[in-house]
């Protein structure tokens, strides 16, 4: 059984238009992740599955909604005896192990504010983030980066009252150990959330400046009912995995709210070190994973490997995020596994905006169609609306009651005004929607490149490039021209088996003309081992200009 019926006014719809027209979002008066879902399913169906983790050690721990239940109502109780309560925001840097999903349940419950903040932060981040988000209590993995980057900056954070650890370190408490100190029962009279109260912020990855603090309230969960049921295609008693670590936004697409609402369990797998595909793909037979999400550089991985060894005979359904999908990986691994792969698009401040959802065959490298929960539209520089086949910002109309859209930005009353003030809230993509009222995706502003007159959206290019099998990945950036104004730059990552040449230039300048515009072509070309990236795994396009200029 699942919860769906209670927080949607339906749940079969005809086809794309009337799931659009028609699908409402049941909120009640005061909505609690923590009370409503966790611990309603432990009363219903205390055995069945939340979370499936495993590590890449051969640990192993199945946690059911009735322990859930009891262990997120043991962490109230260890956050209160820190001083933790309502409004106060707790950091966690806890990546993939299990006392993340404890933690979240917790802060909820107790209307705590929930900051996700990744493992591999600097000691200057973890210090920033400390200091301009008010943390008080900080919850760690145990990894010895980690533990020397908090060590660092911990003199420095003087709002932040203590740190935990999942396991043994020197001076610091251990979650687990802490955990078996207190009652599995709540206070009495512990106060209730409002709707409209935050509780949970990220830091968004900062690719052109200092971090920003987004903020989400109460009703945030529900949101992500879509974003599962509608696009991921989650399974009633099934198992999701999305790759993402719970540091970032993709955590809460993919790793517990909406998968939980529509009774799926999720499933984490907690690794160290550089990703390696051929680590990952047994565990999909190994543990039945039903629904799979991972974001298009993963994808990019795995179809360089033999996926013929390996068996996706549980998987119905696989979706990606985070970046643009290039339609030559969406092929390769369709012919590989015979699994399509639908695209969503969206932001830290969003749930899916943009969507190739279950009732219309994904179209490869396109967006799809808006979120049922948002009305999307294109629009020029002037917000006026764009006409179909004409590039135009994606943006989404305000609403007062709009649920999954971030209601500010802590300590920034003006970008607070700025996105949720105007008549819309600017997402900063630019794309283009065909006579069939499917998205395509353009590039971000601030990437377009002009060129003797013509605009070019580094995607597009970049599409071209990695469907040769020398490229395994690229990153299109405006170089400076005094000509042209500027020039295609094309900083690339080979794949294995091939070295850098002039040759291999000039074929891989050939092979864009061929397979598209011809203007569009790269007139520079960079060989380099590895792309400037934030830690989320984006691109920095503007260091690359940087570099350019």
């Amino acid at each position: 059984m699942n919860l769906l019926p209670k927080y949607l006014n339906r749940l079969d719809f005809a086809d794309y238009a009337d799931y659009k027209a028609n699908l409402k979002l049941l909120i009640p008066e005061k909505f609690n992740f923590g009370f409503d879902i966790v611990d309603e399913y432990a009363r219903l169906t205390p055995d069945k599955r939340a979370l499936v983790w495993c590590d890449d050690k051969g640990d192993e721990r199945v946690i059911t909604f009735g322990e859930l239940s009891k262990l997120s109502n043991r962490m109230v109780n260890l956050l209160i005896s820190y001083g933790v309560k309502k409004g106060d925001y707790v950091m966690s840097m806890l990546n993939r192990r299990y006392e993340y999903w404890i933690l979240t349940v917790a802060c909820f419950k107790m209307g705590a504010v929930i900051v996700p903040a990744t493992h591999l932060l600097t000691a200057k981040d973890v210090e920033y983030r400390c200091h301009n988000g008010d943390v008080k209590l900080l919850f760690a993995t145990a990894e010895t980066d980690v533990i020397e980057h908090i060590s660092e900056a911990l003199p420095k954070c003087g709002t932040v009252k203590g740190v935990l650890y999942t396991k043994p370190v020197p001076g610091f408490p251990v979650i687990t150990d802490e955990l078996n100190k207190f009652s599995q029962k709540l206070p009495p009279k512990l106060p209730r959330p409002e709707n409209d109260d935050i509780v949970l912020m990220y830091f968004t990855s900062g690719t052109t400046g200092m971090p920003k603090m987004v903020m989400h309230n109460n009703t945030y969960p529900l949101c992500f009912i879509s974003n599962a049921y509608f696009w991921q295609c989650v399974v009633d008693d099934g198992l999701h995995f999305t790759m993402a670590e719970t540091g970032w936004a993709k955590s809460s697409w993919g790793k517990i709210f909406g998968q939980w609402i529509a009774g799926s369990a999720v499933f984490a797998y907690d690794y160290h070190g550089r990703f390696t595909p051929t680590d990952v793909l047994p565990l999909i037979e190994k543990y039945r994973i039903t629904t799979f999400c991972a974001p298009p550089t993963i994808y990019r991985f795995l179809v360089k490997e033999d996926l013929s060894k390996f068996n996706f005979s549980s998987l119905s359904h696989c979706t990606t995020a985070g970046e643009a999908l290039n339609a030559e990986i969406f092929k390769q691994f369709k012919d590989a596994t015979g699994l399509k792969i639908y695209e969503g698009f969206g932001q830290t401040e969003t749930a899916v905006i943009l969507g190739n959802y279950i009732y219309d065959e994904p179209i490869s490298g396109s967006l799809g169609k808006p979120s049922a929960f948002y009305d999307v539209a294109l629009v020029n520089d002037d917000d006026e609306v764009v006409q179909d086949g004409t590039e135009g910002e994606i943006v989404i109309l305000n609403k007062s009651d709009l649920c999954g859209l971030v209601c500010g930005y802590k300590n920034e009353p003006d970008r607070t005004f700025d996105a949720r003030g105007g008549k819309y809230y600017h997402t900063g993509d630019l794309a283009l929607r065909d006579k069939n009222g499917v998205y395509w995706f353009v590039g971000r502003k601030d990437d377009i490149i002009k060129s003797s007159g013509y605009r070019i959206g580094p995607f597009e290019v970049e599409s071209v490039l990695v469907e040769h099998p020398a490229v395994l990945e690229c990153a299109i950036t405006g170089a400076p021209d005094p000509v042209r104004g500027q020039v295609v730059k094309a900083s690339i990552v080979l794949a294995k088996g091939y070295t850098p040449s002039d040759a291999l230039k000039k074929e891989l300048q050939e092979h864009v003309k061929k397979n598209t515009a011809p203007y569009k072509y790269p007139r520079i070309i960079e060989f380099c081992d590895t792309l400037p990236k934030t830690v989320s795994g984006k691109i920095k396009r503007v260091d690359i200009r940087k570099e350019s200029k």
